[in-house]
């Protein structure tokens, strides 16, 4: 994985002393906000959302998680409580690491550090694009909301990768919108090929010129 590429052996086994690998199934809450925490969690494979609540009690989904990413890593360094919940989206495969080795490590290689750094960074890229198209129309919204999805299946996997079947309510609340008007807009996607759905229920976007005529995908 790429946040790990440049460590040897032996700190790769610092990193995994007393670990400890779990599995956990769609819609199970792995970390909860405000809990304490002195672990974090490496992602091996499946999709997951970071949650947090308005003061009305809407649900907002501030990023997703896929295989290769880390998270709680925040608390397990300043020792403050975690900031938000993390909730599976499909079933997962998770590696749960002390924070101490991870710790000491960072203090101590710089290449890791800044290969987490440039994993915090390109979550906070996400999270402006996000933001950036709160006003735009809901086909955008929806469009870019499947290329991240897309992405986040794999540290390597593009745009137009295949994401496993989520419910259309979760896709809605990525993509900031009512899940009627998720609905209709997935469904005049798929009627003009933008994209595909298999008999599973698994997207795939299959057109990216859309995505590349609203700014967001570059030109090839």
């Amino acid at each position: 994985m790429p946040l790990f590429s440049d460590l040897a052996i032996e700190q790769l086994e610092q990193l995994l002393d007393r670990h400890r690998e779990t599995t956990h199934q769609a819609e199970q809450l792995i970390v909860m906000e405000q809990d304490w925490g002195e672990s974090l969690f490496l992602l091996r494979s499946g999709l997951a959302k970071v949650r947090t609540y308005t003061a009305d009690g809407d649900e907002v989904v501030m990023s997703l998680l896929g295989s290769g990413d880390v998270f709680g890593e925040m608390a397990a360094l300043d020792g403050a409580v975690r900031s938000a919940d993390v909730v599976a989206l499909t079933p997962l495969h998770l590696v749960k690491l002390r924070a101490a080795p991870f710790a000491s490590l960072l203090q101590r290689e710089a290449g890791f550090a800044l290969a987490l750094a440039r994993l915090e960074a390109s979550r906070l890229r996400d999270l402006n694009q996000r933001f950036a198209l709160q006003s735009a129309d809901a086909t955008t919204r929806l469009l870019d909301t499947l290329a991240y999805l897309a992405r986040k299946t794999g540290p390597d996997a593009q745009p137009t990768a295949v994401i496993p079947p989520l419910a259309q309510k979760e896709i809605a609340l990525v993509a900031g919108l009512a899940r009627e008007t998720a609905s209709r807009t997935l469904s005049k996607l798929r009627t003009r090929a933008t994209v595909t759905v298999t008999d599973e229920g698994a997207l795939q976007l299959a057109d990216l010129q859309p995505l590349v005529k609203r700014g967001l995908l570059p030109q090839s």
